[in-house]
């Protein structure tokens, strides 16, 4: 059912939890493992000038853990594992590469953040990749 598995991951903590189920889900069905990072332009465009390019190079720094992060955890469980980093907006980024790379589902973690922390955060991106993929999307809640 599936041949292209997307762990879809922002470099927190919460991400090997749902690495974990991205893993068990392509090696139940001998499935590539995609692992996605996306640097968040707007993060970076909002800081000050003299400050975009250190802030840009901190998340890709964090980008390269969290993408070594998903490219080890394929290869202990044996499966052929395709990182890539990507800069933009995460969610339109997520969706776009499920559509170019015919992934079959996507695989986002979520705090499951409510009331006014989830009017603080602008919404979350697993709601808008939710609300827009062309594929289904496991959302994995993570404490």
């Amino acid at each position: 059912m599936y041949d292209k598995v997307l762990a879809a991951t922002d470099g927190s903590s919460g991400t090997t939890e749902t690495l974990a189920h991205a893993v068990s889900i392509a090696r139940d069905n001998d499935a590539v493992l995609h692992g996605l990072y996306v640097v968040d332009r707007r993060l970076f465009l909002a800081a000050d000038k003299d400050t975009q390019d250190d802030v840009r190079d901190s998340l890709r720094e964090e980008g390269e853990v969290a993408l070594d992060d998903i490219a080890v955890g394929g290869e202990e469980a044996a499966l052929e594992t395709v990182t890539r980093m990507e800069e933009g907006i995460p969610h339109k980024v997520i969706t776009q590469y499920a559509a170019d790379e015919d992934i079959d589902l996507v695989v986002m973690g979520t705090h499951g953040r409510t009331g006014r922390d989830r009017v603080a955060n602008l919404g979350s991106v697993t709601e808008r990749v939710v609300e827009s993929s062309p594929v289904p999307v496991l959302v994995v809640h993570i404490e």
